[in-house]
């Protein structure tokens, strides 16, 4: 790690700062050029700490970078992981008030809900599926806290792979029984298609992505919980939504979950 634990600390009360007040910041590695990996993960860490110590609680992960070609294009091997608490989480066909956010966009996510706890290393995509009760569709709601939403890995990490809200509804299917590489994914704007996909989007299986976080976890001394959410990756690329959009995701054989956002 290069930075001491008063800087991480600082970083953390900084971004979380942020998203609080609703404000946006220059990505910190322009102060902190030397940040590592490490050390991003114990800033997210340190956010997490200072969250759950005012009550809220851990209801799953999230993936980001979880396309072969963007990570090539980055000079990365995994995906980013963070992490999910229950105050992002939003009921199915909530309003989201545009003014808690910065500048939010929306991605459809193939979410998997896990019924016996998944440890690394050494797991894998027939691992997932076996211990996942079932699967449904998912919008992520992400929102950067870097200025104009720039920002290179290491800061978006720091600041919890932009998380910042997230739905998931439809009606859910078992994970062992839809070939979730050949979903198709159909991502509305009011009324109208704006992005579409398949499940392959994410790793070839968006169950990979699930397997790479358990393996994230365990060389973190961490496992992940029975009960989880997991929210797989964005299948599609975002999309900016603004006060008066209509969101809506349909996803075949999983039925379609919407947001509105005031």
């Amino acid at each position: 790690m290069a930075l001491d634990e008063h800087t991480i600390a600082a970083l953390a009360e900084h971004l979380e700062n942020c998203q609080r007040e609703v404000r946006d910041t220059p990505k910190i590695t322009d102060g902190h050029p030397a940040m590592d990996w490490d050390d991003a993960y114990a800033i997210q860490d340190r956010i997490l700490a200072r969250k759950t110590a005012r009550g809220a609680r851990v209801i799953g992960y999230k993936a980001g970078l979880t396309s072969h070609a963007k990570m090539r294009q980055m000079g990365v091997t995994d995906p980013v992981f963070g992490f999910l608490v229950d105050e992002y989480s939003v009921a199915e066909g909530a309003e989201v008030p545009v003014a808690s956010l910065i500048h939010p966009k929306v991605e459809p996510e193939i979410a998997f809900v896990t019924r016996s706890e998944l440890r690394g290393p050494g797991c894998h995509v027939g691992s997932v599926l076996a211990a996942c009760d079932l699967v449904l569709p998912g919008i992520e709601v992400i929102d950067s806290r870097y200025r104009d939403f720039r920002f290179d890995l290491k800061s978006v990490v720091a600041d919890n792979t932009s998380a910042a809200r997230f739905v998931v509804g439809g009606r859910g299917a078992s994970a062992r029984d839809l070939d979730l590489r050949t979903l198709g994914v159909v991502l509305e704007k009011n009324g109208q298609p704006v992005a579409l996909g398949a499940g392959a989007a994410v790793l070839g299986h968006p169950a990979a992505a699930v397997a790479m976080l358990v393996n994230h976890l365990g060389r973190r001394g961490q496992s992940l919980p029975a009960g989880s959410l997991v929210l797989s990756g964005g299948i599609t690329e975002a999309v900016a939504v603004q006060a008066g959009d209509h969101v809506t995701l349909r996803v075949q054989h999983l039925g379609s979950v919407s947001l509105r956002f005031i």
